[in-house]
């Protein structure tokens, strides 16, 4: 057996961990097909109308590759695809590829899963690793909804169903921004607690702005693939005007989320300012402390200064020490003088200054 027929048996017996098909037949029923080989889902649709198939992977990175060419997927570049900055749009004429970002928060760690679009002919193809649950709701009412497209033409029931799980994809992210919101306004609220360790706090808001930094960045990438479906007129998706006003509005909610996000980054901007001038204000208080406790050094140290200099200068002449012994408590007395005399003068001296200071 050569490599080729050997590869075509192994994609052909390619069995994801989990999948199911939704389709919609030509006389208008709707069948559902759970957990088959991705090749046993390509017969019953080939006379559909349109057909939905969700598939779940262990490593999408590994797998997508094999999956896409079993399901008949060759003109779009799969590595390519996977190599965009959390989202991808790869327009193949007869396939259209497209990577979206799914977004997972725990506390306040951020992960971003591709969620893989693939379409040609009368189906859709999602694959994503088993961790992302986002498509789970849609699935359930998947077949009433394509019931109701059985009277459209295939390239808006293609355009309805694409529209259909980029919206419950970007609902799903959209969830996150309320949790985010909530972090930051128990970090407000730890800003007037005095008691709470500013650096902790300092650190939380840092991880916050990094976590908004990645969200941010999923609301654009997710934009330019819903502006790129809007505006890039692929042959699989609809010319139609108010269909495409569908996708539109999903690019509306985007900005919408887009600006209460920057407004969140721009909430914690101003708590950094604010800890700044928390730091600032009790620098600026120990200075002052600090600058009271040298005045009084100063007055002290001045006071004594004088005092002490007699002293020596007495101590160190013999004929003033005979004096000194000869006078009995003038000695003493002009001593407590002088003290007394050098702390009122150093004292007025110190308090001009600091006067002068504060007109300042």
């Amino acid at each position: 057996m050569d490599d080729q027929v050997l590869q075509t048996v192994q994609l052909d017996s390619l069995k994801t961990s989990s999948s199911f098909c939704v389709h919609l037949k030509a006389d208008g029923s709707v069948e559902k097909l759970t957990n088959l080989s991705l090749t046993d889902y390509l017969a019953p649709i080939k006379n559909s109308s349109v057909a939905w198939i969700d598939c779940t992977t262990k490593d999408l990175e590994k797998e997508l590759e094999k999956i896409s060419h079993t399901m008949g997927f060759t003109q779009i570049p799969i590595q390519k695809l996977l190599s965009g900055f959390f989202s991808s749009y790869e327009d193949a004429d007869t396939e259209l590829g497209i990577m979206l970002p799914a977004v997972a928060l725990n506390g306040l760690e951020i992960t971003v899963r591709p969620l893989i679009i693939l379409v040609r002919d009368n189906f859709v193809v999602t694959v994503h690793n088993e961790d992302i649950v986002r498509l789970l709701k849609f699935s359930r009412y998947a077949g009433p909804f394509l019931k109701k497209l059985r009277s459209e033409p295939r390239l808006e029931q293609m355009t309805l169903i694409l529209e259909r799980i980029i919206d419950e994809n970007n609902d799903r992210n959209f969830e996150y921004l309320r949790e985010i919101e909530k972090r930051g306004d128990d970090i407000s609220k730890k800003l007037i607690d005095e008691n709470i360790s500013k650096k902790q706090l300092a650190h939380e808001i840092y991880e916050m702005k990094h976590v908004l930094i990645d969200y941010l960045n999923v609301l654009w990438a997710t934009k330019d693939v819903v502006d790129s479906l809007r505006y890039g007129d692929a042959d699989l998706i609809t010319d139609d005007e108010k269909l495409l006003g569908r996708i539109g509005i999903l690019s509306d909610n985007i900005d919408r989320h887009i600006e209460l996000s920057e407004q969140m980054s721009n909430v914690l901007a101003s708590g950094l300012e604010v800890m700044q001038s928390i730091y600032n204000n009790q620098l600026q208080t120990m200075n002052n402390k600090f600058a009271i406790v040298t005045a009084y050094l100063t007055v002290l140290g001045t006071a004594f200064l004088v005092p002490n200099t007699i002293a020596t200068i007495v101590s160190s002449s013999p004929r003033l020490s005979s004096m000194v012994e000869g006078s009995g408590d003038v000695y003493f007395y002009l001593l407590g003088l002088s003290t007394l005399l050098a702390t009122v003068i150093s004292y007025l001296w110190v308090r001009k200054v600091w006067s002068k200071k504060d007109d300042n």
